[in-house]
């Protein structure tokens, strides 16, 4: 029986593989509400990397206490080591060549050996895409970046697997060169609380091997060629107190390479959650400055959870899945 895929990548402050199995089985689980189809099955994968960058941090973390005289007389010592620190050493070590070539290991393992070893898109299998957080990145990053392709890996002993891995990885979606009709296809696309859109800026400063662009715009292309003109459904969540979550609608054009067809791509925002929370209304209506100031120091970490426990994405998700089914 066809089977449609549904991968699942975690963000930053993601330290324990069973916390973050139980918020994609939750999510699974709602999103599996909203789909009806006997004819095919719908099967999950994690993927999990959060514990590559945990000793660096917590070394890190550590060095900041051994200085506890001057450490103390710190403000907001909990949301930096927490919040601060956590999403800028996740990004900041993944872009590292050391810990960058370890996810790829892990995604290799855990996406391609394990999650779609019997996957078969000449069985009609499909794969959708469900990332949160700086996982939208990592993910991008390993499909799309040229930095995977430096022939100076081969040359260091502990990243001489890497290109191969990459490639591996590449050949397996439908749509990467230098194999763009082999692979499974994807049917669809779900970013959480995601910060993709800040890395439009690598385009403002002319040739990057970060730049995601170039490769994104060849997969979509593909893929509606191949799907006789129809465009991919790409949903991005962003709850209204989430400082990492950025709208894309109005970036389509700078996220896809100039002068691609908009059309290869169908991007909807989908603004959800509460926009101002219940516990902190009052302060809010007392100091209106802490609207766009202080609230993302105090609900911002709530907000950027908040997607996996939320019945709304699953059931967004769960309808575009069923669309992609009765298509």
């Amino acid at each position: 029986m066809p089977t449609d895929y549904m991968l699942f990548v975690h963000g930053v402050k993601t330290r324990s593989k069973e916390e973050f199995r139980k918020s994609a089985t939750q999510l699974s689980d709602g999103i599996a509400l909203g789909i009806s189809n006997p004819t095919r099955t719908v099967k999950p994968i994690c993927f999990f990397w959060g514990d590559q960058s945990k000793d660096a941090q917590d070394k890190l973390v550590h060095g900041f206490k051994h200085s506890e005289e001057k450490w103390n007389q710190f403000w907001f010592r909990d949301f930096r080591t927490e919040q601060i620190l956590e999403f800028v050493g996740d990004a900041a070590l993944y872009l590292s060549r050391h810990v960058g070539s370890n996810v790829v290991r892990a995604f290799h393992q855990q996406v391609l050996q394990d999650g779609l070893k019997d996957a078969s898109a000449e069985a009609g299998d499909r794969l959708h895409l469900i990332t949160h957080s700086w996982g939208t990145v990592i993910l991008f990053d390993i499909l799309f970046a040229r930095r995977w392709e430096d022939e100076r890996l081969d040359q260091d002993t502990s990243t001489r697997d890497i290109r191969q891995c990459v490639q591996d990885i590449r050949n397996t979606f439908f749509g990467l060169t230098p194999n763009p009709g082999r692979g499974i296809p994807l049917a669809s696309i779900h970013t959480m609380g995601s910060p993709i859109a800040l890395f439009t800026l690598l385009k403002l400063t002319g040739e990057s091997s970060h730049d995601l662009s170039p490769r994104l715009n060849e997969l979509v292309k593909n893929l509606y060629d191949s799907r006789e003109g129809k465009p991919l459904p790409w949903r991005n969540f962003a709850h209204p107190g989430d400082p990492i979550a950025y709208p894309l609608e109005g970036l389509l054009p700078q996220l896809l390479q100039q002068g691609a067809s908009q059309d290869y791509v169908q991007i909807e925002d989908v603004v959800q959650g509460d926009r101002f929370p219940n516990r902190l209304r009052n302060l809010g209506n007392l100091l209106p400055f802490t609207r766009q100031r202080l609230l993302p120091l105090l609900s911002g970490g709530d907000a950027h959870g908040s997607y996996w426990s939320s019945a709304a994405v699953a059931q967004s998700i769960g309808s575009v899945i069923q669309a992609s089914m009765d298509s």
